[in-house]
């Protein structure tokens, strides 16, 4: 028989670690080749781990909610055949099989034989690890003092070497930083108004995706001072030239012709006229993107939101825009979409009109400085200027809102921004081929 190691495989260029979310396979069950074995969770992106081989499950090295770098052993499968190389090395190392594995199984048993199994952070907003909750169990280290740590990891999480380089320095530092959170902590708080229920009332538990939506929102109001402008445009060429096309177009590229990649062509050249759109604040420092990656936000239907991202949208034309779009929105619906793919977002859009909305006020996407919504097309009487004179037509129009954060971005830009964009749409040529 041969032991073969499970992996958390590469899930991104940026993405380093995931966090287990349900094992699918119980030790003992049986597994197919490709056999899905545990779901992990990055972020907003939830994927299943396949097996590569066939075997038998016999252990599993990680408990749900547990944070595992990439390319760590997360089960050990029991294969048919001789050992190769590759498990003879496993059988080797079974009792330390990864040195990072052996000394989160061995913090987590240290918690485990204390009266509580772990230092309870519910009330904290920080993300943290089950390994550095347990060595700040061991330690005697407060959620207030954990608190004030700073974090080296991604979202400024606490990581194994911040707490155990708090620690050597702990000693005389300790008051300052715990003195530091009582301050915080006597700080005045508003309070949410008390909620009744009655017999009738149901509560629903958030989601993990919910839950990150929610704090993200939250976050972006605190840290951009948003405001927003307003236009509205007359797309009555594009309206016109999209059903002259859209069957022509559906049987030579196979993908269905929507308003949606027009517009996002529209904003990504609106983007390269006006570039101090594309940036970023880094405390008091701006960066400038070099690329034009747009964020979709699309509805799941769970209800959540997430935001797949066009990369180099500026450098698509009309159908390659077509195909990414519906390619990203269709596995973002089937919840196949891979993290490196809502990541790296530089503007995002967001079509409120999809929902029948004529605008809205969106939410900045952090963090980028702002965001687009496009509202629903209808139908309005209105004023067609000619070289006769003024008359009364029947146009399609459309109003887009623009939220962008007053920090860094002015009103005139974030008027110009938009101005530029009506005057794109606007000037459409209905002849043009696609």
């Amino acid at each position: 028989m041969a032991r073969f190691e499970l992996k958390l495989p590469k899930m991104g260029e940026s993405v380093a670690e995931a966090t287990i979310t349900s094992w699918l396979k119980e030790v003992g069950d049986s597994i197919e080749m490709d056999d899905a074995v545990v779901e992990v969770a990055t972020d907003k992106v939830d994927s299943e781990v396949p097996s590569e081989v066939e075997g038998k499950l016999v252990e599993i090295l990680f408990d749900k909610d547990e944070v595992v770098q990439v390319g760590q052993t997360i089960a050990i499968i029991e294969t048919e055949g001789e050992e190769s190389a590759t498990s003879v090395a496993t059988e080797e190392k079974k009792d330390t099989i990864v040195p990072a594995v052996a000394e989160v199984a061995k913090m987590v048993a240290v918690a485990k034989e204390t009266t509580s199994a772990s230092l309870d952070t519910s009330s904290s907003d920080r993300f943290y690890s089950p390994l550095v909750k347990s060595i700040a169990q061991t330690e005697g280290i407060s959620v207030e003092e954990l608190e004030v740590i700073a974090g080296s990891g991604k979202e400024g999480r606490v990581t194994k070497t911040d707490i155990l380089s708090y620690l050597k320095s702990r000693g005389s530092q300790t008051k300052a930083p715990v003195a530091a959170a009582k301050i915080e902590a006597a700080k005045p708080k508003v309070q949410s108004a008390p909620i009744t229920m009655s017999g009738a009332d149901e509560v629903i538990e958030m989601s993990r995706m919910g839950k990150l939506v929610s704090k993200h929102m939250t976050d972006s109001i605190q840290t951009s001072a948003h405001v927003q402008s307003f236009i509205e445009i007359d797309v009555t060429n594009i309206v016109k030239w999209r059903n002259n096309v859209k069957n022509a177009y559906q049987q030579r590229e196979g993908e269905k012709l929507t308003f949606t990649p027009i517009f996002m062509q529209a904003v990504a050249q609106t983007i390269k006229k006006h570039p101090m759109i594309n940036i970023s604040v880094d405390g008091d420092k701006i960066i400038k993107r070099g690329n034009i990656n747009l964020g979709m936000a699309a509805a799941l239907p769970d209800g959540n939101l997430i935001v797949p991202v066009i990369k180099n949208a500026d450098q698509l034309n009309l159908v390659g825009m077509t195909k990414q779009i519906n390619d990203l929105a269709g596995r973002a619906r089937a919840n196949k979409l891979k993290p490196d793919e809502i990541q790296g977002g530089t503007y995002t859009v967001t079509n409120v009109g999809s929902f029948g909305s004529i605008t809205g006020t969106p939410i900045i996407n952090q963090p980028q400085v702002a965001i687009l919504a496009l509202g629903a097309i209808v139908k309005k009487p209105a004023v067609i200027e000619t070289p006769e004179g003024d008359l009364i037509g029947i146009r399609h129009k459309m109003i887009v809102s623009h939220s962008y954060d007053h920090r860094v971005v002015n009103g005139a830009l974030g008027g110009m921004f938009i101005k530029t964009l009506k005057d794109i749409l606007e000037a459409w040529d209905l002849n043009q081929d696609f």
